[in-house]
């Protein structure tokens, strides 16, 4: 199961709490099939039924049927830029 860093779940928690309508949701990841493809990151309300559900200290992320079979494997990690944006990316478990 793909697994958060600290500053990944930071991040999360930190976007999530700048929409109220998704308090209670996470971020969604959405994978075109390979590992080398890119992902769809969208704040969401709730999970989609089939999502899988990956949760961390109150952090929430949402994987669509690709992305958690791609990202099974993987660890989430985010990068933030001196202007308040995040850069994350995905790198395999040690």
């Amino acid at each position: 199961m793909l697994t958060l860093t600290e500053e990944a779940t930071s991040a999360v928690k930190t976007i999530t709490a700048q929409f109220p309508d998704a308090a209670q949701g996470g971020v969604r990841i959405e994978g075109a099939g390979s590992p080398e493809s890119q992902f769809r990151l969208s704040v969401v309300a709730e999970p989609e039924p089939a999502d899988a559900v990956v949760e961390n200290q109150g952090a929430r992320v949402f994987l669509d049927t690709d992305a958690a079979e791609v990202l099974d494997d993987r660890v989430l990690d985010a990068q933030l830029d001196g202007q308040g944006g995040v850069q994350f990316a995905v790198t395999e478990q040690a």
